[in-house]
């Protein structure tokens, strides 16, 4: 492993805070007197289980995969109000901006196209995510790395994210948060949870949100409503209907970035705010998700539990984007090209599982059996304006743009693309107790993939049927400290052709891990360190004897792709009485791909703590620190053969957090953000890129009833 340094602000930040809890006890019977103990957890930044794993009853420390859970408290924290910037501070992961309403994520090499809610969804179109996504509705978010085969299987060997949602609590809770911040922000969040009767609970988050940007001519209009209804038809049986409603207006988004060299090979350096935007464009995304949920309680060792889930999404937008190579001394050569772009997308997934426990040569025993149907649409449309001048125009300089150019008639160049999607799967995993201390994970996934369509004139069609394995082991060293294993692999589909004209077979994925866990201070401090082995193979590559043909003839060939090896070390929970921490190390090499391996940082460092200073009764201090190291991207040649290269030194960004709780109802937080204003780029995923945010602040104030 590569030698690393943490900066003096980061390492002066280890520190954080307790993590109470109270105990809640109702005792109500004829002979006794009803009592009522009331109180409140407040949850840190450990967590005892996961749910996206394997679904089975599983501690964290006996799952044999790197897990990482970001809590509520530490979205609290660190105003970690979008997906972007929750992920940011998880192990192993990299949030790669490349326009300011497109986000890539990657870890371990590998782009992130899996996100589940509460366990059940499909990968990414296009394996990206669009618009801003808020957290106000999520309790805490999972993050299992590494090929997830048992609960997905379709994607890349990356690593599996899980939203799990927040849902009726049992005593009524009311809590308002009202954000101001940098560039005009100002968020409002309420949280109302009650229940209604002794068989009936419900939960209303909405948010509101409208921000200006450091970005010329970039602003958001954000609104969020989410209903959670929670009926108890039985002791044994459960029933749940939730909504969710995501409405995000982007006014002056880029699409594509800056360029990033000149004519003559040498980085351009522009100001922060620079935007390629032009001033009438605008990308709105609209998102809504139904769920129906059923549980039933078979007996004391089996339970069923079933979902419906329907996501659609509506987006439309007009886009500018800026090509071309600057000269260096006029800042002139750039061109501007429109389009139209309107995009729909309705998702429905059915999911349904049995658990329970069973007895096998004297030894406990789980099982989970399950089966899913998943279906998608999708149509996108793109338009162009070839009549007028305002479709492809000149673009000056960009230091001096204000993002006027007249707005394009979008009429003409109809394109765009019209798939559908069916997976149907079925799984099963099985936790065996071999010997004291000793128990594996032995399952798998049967996946039916098909895809019918066509994308901007490419036809779609596949269809696959593949068996993805998994097996894991754990032993118990001693009784805070486990060791395992696990073997996992993925499949994702290809469309192109082989010399004899047929589909190429699926890239597969493997995903090979080591590691160790281990419970301190009491179980309150969950510490891990891994070691993982990742590859996808048969991913298409030209075939040489088609490479002087035109682009209907080319065929293709199945080679080895994107490999990875690395290490993982992660402390997560409370250390003492007053300090939480959020600790991990990501160390790990790319082959295969240069241009990968380019963008890719060989070490991310990520650190969230917290700490509640006893001196002052209610005052907690905090820190958020991001390292990752350098980065680059091959641009090119100069006329001379001389390499064109865009590079990104190694950056850590420091957030500071303070919060001052005034009273048992109300509560003040200020929070600072890359509080020494580094300039970095924000990725190197494209060609192109835009700097991240400089310093900038906000002041929240909490009121809970």
């Amino acid at each position: 492993m590569q030698a690393f340094k943490i900066n003096a602000v980061c390492a002066a930040t280890i520190f954080a805070m307790s993590n109470s809890v109270y105990a809640s006890e109702t005792v109500d019977t004829d002979k006794i007197e009803k009592i009522e103990v009331k109180g409140s957890y407040i949850e840190g930044y450990g967590a005892d289980d996961v749910n996206g794993a394997s679904r089975l009853d599983l501690k964290m420390v006996e799952i044999p995969q790197s897990v990482s859970v970001i809590s509520s408290t530490q979205l609290k924290d660190f105003q970690l109000n979008d997906i972007n910037s929750a992920l940011d501070t998880a192990t192993g992961v990299r949030v790669e901006r490349i326009e300011t309403d497109r986000t890539y994520y990657t870890a371990r090499g590998f782009d992130i196209t899996n996100f589940q809610v509460d366990g059940v969804g499909l990968p990414l179109i296009s394996g990206n995510n669009h618009a801003d996504e808020d957290t106000a509705i999520y309790q805490r978010i999972e993050v299992i790395r590494g090929a997830n085969g048992l609960m997905t299987g379709v994607g890349n060997p990356s690593a599996t994210v899980n939203f799990i949602r927040k849902r009726p609590t049992a005593q009524q809770d009311i809590d308002l948060n009202i954000t101001k911040g940098s560039w005009n922000k100002t968020r409002v969040e309420a949280d109302f949870s009650t229940p209604v009767t002794d068989n009936v609970a419900f939960r209303v988050v909405a948010v509101k949100q409208r921000n200006d940007s450091y970005l010329d001519r970039y602003s958001q209009d954000k609104t969020v409503a989410y209903g959670f209804l929670e009926v108890n038809l039985s002791k044994d049986t459960q029933l749940s209907f939730s909504h969710t409603i995501n409405d995000n207006d982007a006014t002056g988004n880029n699409w594509g970035a800056n360029p990033l060299f000149y004519t003559d090979g040498t980085a351009t350096n522009y100001d922060v705010g620079t935007n390629t935007s032009a001033n009438w464009a605008y990308w709105d995304v609209k998102r809504s998700n139904t769920v129906v949920e059923f549980t039933h309680f078979i007996n004391n060792n089996w339970d069923l539990r079933a979902t419906y889930s329907r996501k659609e999404t509506d987006e439309d937008s007009e886009l500018f984007y800026v090509y071309g190579t600057p000269d260096k001394t006029t800042e002139l050569g750039l061109m501007g090209y429109a389009s139209e772009y309107d995009h729909n997308d309705d998702h429905n997934l059915f999911d349904v599982y049995a658990k329970g426990n069973f007895q096998l040569f004297g030894r406990d025993h789980q099982v989970v059996v399950g089966l899913s149907h998943a279906d998608m649409e999708y149509e996108d449309i793109s338009l162009y304006d070839y009549s007028t001048p305002y479709g492809f125009p000149a673009v000056p300089a960009l230091p001096t743009w204000d993002g006027n150019t007249p707005r394009p008639t979008f009429n003409d160049g109809l394109t765009g693309a019209e798939i559908e999607t069916t997976q149907k799967a079925a799984y099963f995993t099985a936790r065996l107790n071999l010997a004291e201390g000793l128990h594996t994970i032995v399952g798998g996934r049967f996946n039916d993939w098909d895809v019918q369509g066509q994308s901007y004139g490419v036809v779609q069609d596949r269809g696959d049927n593949v068996f993805i394995p998994y097996v894991g082991a754990v032993y118990q060293v001693t009784p805070t400290v486990s060791a395992y294993a696990s073997y996992t692999e993925t499949f994702l589909s290809q469309t192109e052709l082989d010399i004899n004209d047929k589909v190429l077979d699926p890239i597969t994925g493997e995903s090979a891990e080591i590691g160790a866990k281990a419970e301190l201070f009491e179980g309150r401090l969950i510490a891990s360190v891994a070691y993982f082995d990742v590859k996808q193979t048969n991913v298409a590559k030209l075939d040489p004897a088609t490479a002087a043909l035109g682009p209907d003839d080319q065929r293709y060939i199945g080679t080895d792709g994107i490999s990875s090896t690395g290490y993982e070390l992660e402390l997560a929970g409370q250390i003492g009485d007053s300090t939480n921490i959020s600790f991990g190390v990501t160390d790990f090499e790319v082959d295969g791909d240069e241009t990968v391996k380019g963008y890719t940082p060989d070490t991310l460092i990520k650190l969230a703590i917290t700490h509640d200073v006893t001196a002052i009764e209610g005052l907690t201090l905090g820190a958020n620190a991001n390292f990752q190291s350098d980065i680059s991207r091959i641009q090119g040649a100069l006329p001379n053969g001389a390499s064109i290269v865009t590079e990104q030194d190694a950056y850590t960004l420091v957030n500071l957090m303070a919060s001052y709780q005034i009273n048992d109802k109300i509560s003040v937080a200020l929070n600072a953000n890359n509080v020494t204003d580094e300039k970095y780029i924000n990725s190197l995923y494209w060609a192109q890129g835009y700097y991240g945010a400089p310093s900038n602040y906000s002041a929240t104030v909490s009121l809970s009833f």
